[in-house]
């Protein structure tokens, strides 16, 4: 694998594939000091329950020590720049896992350390949010082949993600956001010729009841992400009449469809509490997934010489 984990761009199906598999054995099998000796930093400029959460359990139970810093109580709050902050944590650490608000200061800081860069999340994307999704969808239909995923609501970090990751596994996806909210274009693009391979479709539009016919899976995130507050009302003016998921549009979708949400989520907003309450929500087993499967994107990328490490376990 890369050095860093930047987006979904960063890792090869093969690679989701070996991640996915490792995971699964860790969690039955929980395998520990694979991390011994490493101390990875956690910098997060955004809060963070299951994301922080995740990484320090995953980290403590492999044997590596976690360091958490909110980015307010640094220096990079007194005006220290990235680059010097990246120099210097190069020296202290071997991994630095980062939540941010722009996607452009682990660029920066992939640029100025040899340590790994993991994006926590980002404005543009949540990259281990989709790995642990992608887990969770094959655990409940086995294989990716002939699935479709329906996207509705803001065209986000998480819809950037799940575009890539949906179109390298093989997944049909389907993206219905109001027009001013769509994904990233250049995403969109990138998506589509990893569709030349995987045989899978990309299609952006506005209307959510055309889209989720025959989806095997509706996925929906919040309509206010961190530091869209100010905006708040209007996007619920915006979102609310088409875009919540609720009873009437899943009752067009595949008799096998299920829920996914990234969490946290915002019942009577973007989903109803009969969906996310139901028995077809699976969000809480997304959730549970997010550890398994960062534990293996850490050993993946930092236990050097294992190879194939999954066969093994």
């Amino acid at each position: 694998m890369k050095k860093d984990f930047l987006s979904i761009d960063d890792i090869t199906k093969n690679e989701i594939f070996n991640v996915l598999d490792l995971a699964v054995e860790l969690k039955k099998k929980p395998i520990r000091n694979l991390l011994s000796g490493k101390v990875l930093c956690l910098l997060f400029e955004k809060p963070s329950t299951r994301t922080r959460v995740s990484f320090e359990s995953g980290i403590n139970q492999l044997g590596g020590s976690a360091i958490y810093l909110d980015a307010t109580t640094t220096q990079i709050s007194r005006g220290e720049s990235v680059e010097d902050t990246a120099k210097v944590l190069d020296r202290y650490v071997d991994a630095i896992i980062a939540r941010v608000f722009s996607h452009k200061t682990l660029e920066i800081m992939s640029k100025h350390t040899n340590a790994h860069v993991i994006n926590a999340l980002s404005d543009l994307e949540h990259p281990c949010q989709i790995l642990s999704d992608l887990l969770t969808i094959r655990e409940r239909f086995h294989d990716f082949e002939s699935l479709k995923l329906v996207y509705i609501g803001d065209g986000n970090n998480v819809c950037n993600s799940l575009i890539l990751g949906c179109a390298k596994v093989g997944i049909d996806i389907a993206v219905a956001c109001p027009k001013g909210y769509e994904p990233n274009r250049n995403t969109i693009e990138l998506a589509r010729n990893y569709t030349k391979v995987s045989k899978s479709r990309v299609i952006v539009g506005t209307e959510p009841k055309e889209m989720v016919k025959d989806a095997n899976i509706i996925y929906t995130d919040t309509w206010v992400s961190m530091g869209q507050e100010s905006e708040k009302k209007e996007r619920i003016r915006i979102f609310k009449p088409k875009y919540q998921i609720n009873n009437k549009l899943f009752k067009i979708a595949a008799s096998d469809v299920v829920f996914m949400h990234p969490l946290p989520a915002y019942r009577g907003k973007e989903v109803t509490s009969d969906i996310i309450d139901g028995p077809r929500s699976i969000v809480f087993d997304q959730a549970g997934n997010r550890l398994p499967v960062q534990k293996a994107l850490l050993v993946k990328m930092m236990v050097s010489g294992r190879g194939p490490l999954s066969t093994r376990l």
